[in-house]
């Protein structure tokens, strides 16, 4: 009953009527059943909108800090994340991985949705970074689809290290939902989990556009100075050359069309049961990224834009 007044009478209709979000390709998220929805992870925003536009009730695993914070602040933010579906997890490994992973499955168990990052933390530059396996393994224990869904200009919104938002128009690009079933019985195989992890990122890196780089976002961010992702100021100013309404424009034409979307020469992640530790090396080559290079996702699909007013 909170989560409900939260998303449609509080918190939902304040945030929709400020910031406008769209959608693309919502009906690719199944109407009953469990089923994980895997999203590239640019912004703190990403675990508020993508709850918040999905008719379903769905879980997102949040980092156990968010619910641990000290006085009004603190209660505020743990409030906040009750109310938007988070559950809390602990991301140190071991047996707090473990406990992360029976978490998601007793959400999937109960036939509901839940998000996951495959990335396993935020983007420090807007790039797609290889995904971990926990998502694979969840996948085939539970039995469940993966919907690809890529957040579009939450970095825009909310870059690392700001703390009120700007007032920028996101979107979600839902893609068709993903099937493992063919590895039934296989999640103990790290050749497999590996393989379908990187299916999931390619599909995210074909969805969204971004620019690939085969090496975990937690290994980026600990090799910049301070062990963080970039200045706000300087994130927010990389790579915005076209607006929210253009990339939904954009997408609808694409719809209106019919064509095709071109094939990529980007170098995406290579199968993992030919190689488990290592994707494809190299950068992409820029022939199916925006026009502003800048790496992040565009809004770019065959599904008309679903705004929401």
């Amino acid at each position: 009953m909170f989560y409900w007044l939260m998303k449609y009478v509080v918190i939902g209709p304040v945030l929709k009527g400020i910031f406008r979000p769209w959608v693309v390709g919502r009906s690719n998220v199944p109407a009953t059943g469990a089923a994980i929805l895997a999203s590239n992870h640019l912004s703190f925003a990403d675990s508020i909108f993508l709850p918040l536009l999905i008719d379903r009730p769905m879980a997102f695993l949040a980092k156990s800090d968010y619910f641990t914070g000290r006085g009004l602040k603190g209660w505020a933010t743990r409030m906040f994340m009750k109310a938007t579906g988070q559950l809390p997890i602990d991301r140190s490994g071991g047996k707090a991985s473990e406990a992360s992973l029976n978490t998601g499955l007793q959400v999937l168990g109960r036939g509901e949705l839940l998000g996951i990052y495959p990335e396993g933390t935020r983007s420090p530059d807007g790039k797609l970074y290889r995904g971990r396996t926990g998502i694979a393994r969840m996948a085939l224990e539970a039995r469940v689809p993966v919907v690809p869904v890529v957040m579009v200009d939450t970095d825009a919104m909310m870059p690392i290290g700001r703390r009120l938002p700007r007032l920028v128009r996101p979107g979600i690009v839902i893609g068709e939902p993903l099937d493992f079933s063919r590895y039934a019985g296989m999640e103990n195989d790290r050749y497999i989990l590996r393989s379908v992890v990187d299916e999931i990122m390619i599909a995210l890196q074909r969805l969204g556009e971004q620019e690939y780089e085969d090496v975990y976002a937690s290994t980026v961010k600990d090799r910049m100075p301070g062990g963080a992702g970039r200045s706000g100021s300087e994130h927010a100013g990389a790579g915005h050359a076209a607006s929210s309404a253009a990339r939904a424009a954009s997408a609808t034409a694409r719809a209106a069309s019919g064509s095709a979307r071109p094939a990529s020469a980007t170098a995406r992640p290579a199968s993992g049961a030919a190689r488990a530790d290592r994707a494809a090396p190299g950068s992409p080559s820029g022939s199916e990224g925006r026009a502003s290079g800048s790496g992040k996702p565009s809004s770019g699909s065959g599904h008309p834009v679903t705004p929401i007013d």
